[in-house]
């Protein structure tokens, strides 16, 4: 039997107490997505667990800036078996649980640290992969559309490109969510934020040429073709997965010989590209991407920005002809 002295026993009560309010707090006033509720779990337990060999404090009240800064330390050393040391992105994934913890205590008027006291390591700037108009057709015309499975296919690629969805979001679609007169429709993304989404002419016309050689009555809008059939009435259980669609988006890549990896997300890039690109202003793209904070948007303009491509070309002494200089 545990000694009920022993302070890493105490440290895990009072953490597993406050850890499971506040996960009741993400589930039932913010709304926040399961997989989100879990990844929280999963960070804070990590931070208590190591803070129960480390320091012998024995409430939240008892974190320090200094022991949180150990934390980060403790991160940037860790190495995964098979994918090597933890990104900077992944770390920093923890130390944003462990904010919004530190939030929560000084909303219940718990005494903590403020959490503006956890700094997040610097990321280096994301590369931004997206592809251009002759890539994209290229990668179109790679699928068979005189088959069932191909016709599918084009307007699941059709559909990601034309209203930039996240693939989870694509996989939940049900075929009554999506209005094909209007070309529009609403989903909810993360957070629980609702936005409507547009179709283009073309996406339209493959997901009415899909949904027309349909004969079954399920409810997901895209359904797998292979494997046991779902006896169930709403066929929820053939409803195609986000790891599936991103199998067969990889696949007509590798058919096109693009160069470089695409993913769904690469689609839901290019779709903003191809937006900005084509003169969209940008508080309209975070709107249709559903972003909550611009700042998140904003790293698409350093690709998309035609005046500096302009200026460039006005002021760089190599465009300039010899009677110019």
């Amino acid at each position: 039997m545990t000694n009920s002295t022993d302070p890493s026993k105490k440290i895990s009560t009072n953490f597993e107490k406050y850890i499971g309010r506040f996960l009741d707090y993400c589930i039932l006033d913010k709304n926040l997505a399961k997989g989100t509720v879990r990844l929280y779990q999963y960070y804070l337990s990590s931070f208590s667990a190591w803070l129960v060999q480390n320091h012998p404090v024995t409430d939240p009240g008892q974190i320090t800036k200094e022991m949180v800064r150990e934390f980060r330390l403790f991160l940037s050393g860790k190495v995964h078996p098979t994918k090597g040391p933890l990104k900077r992105s992944t770390q920093n994934y923890f130390l944003v649980a462990i904010r919004a913890f530190l939030n929560y205590l000084a909303s219940e008027n718990v005494s903590a640290l403020s959490s503006a006291q956890v700094e997040l390591g610097k990321e280096r700037d994301r590369s931004l992969t997206f592809l251009n108009v002759e890539q994209l057709e290229k990668l179109m015309s790679m699928i068979d559309t005189s088959e069932p499975l191909g016709l599918r296919d084009r307007a699941i690629l059709e559909t990601l490109f034309s209203t930039g969805l996240r693939v989870s979001e694509l996989a939940g679609l049900n075929k009554d969510q999506i209005n094909l007169k209007t070309k529009e429709f609403s989903v909810i993304g993360k957070g629980g934020k609702a936005r409507v989404v547009f179709l283009t002419d073309g996406a339209a016309d493959w997901l009415e040429r899909y949904i027309a050689i349909r004969k079954d009555t399920f409810k997901p809008l895209f359904t797998r073709t292979s494997g046991e059939a779902d006896v169930t009435e709403d066929g929820e259980h053939m409803r195609l997965t986000p790891r599936s669609i991103e199998r067969l988006v990889d696949k007509y890549v590798k058919l096109s010989g693009i160069p470089f990896k695409v993913t769904p997300h690469t689609l839901r890039h290019s779709f903003a590209t191809d937006l900005l690109t084509n003169g969209a202003d940008l508080r309209s793209v975070q709107e249709l991407l559903g972003h909550a904070n611009i700042g998140t948007t904003q790293i698409y303009t350093h690709v998309t920005n035609k005046g500096l491509r302009e200026v460039h070309q006005a002021f760089h002494s190599r465009n300039k002809s010899p009677e110019e200089k």
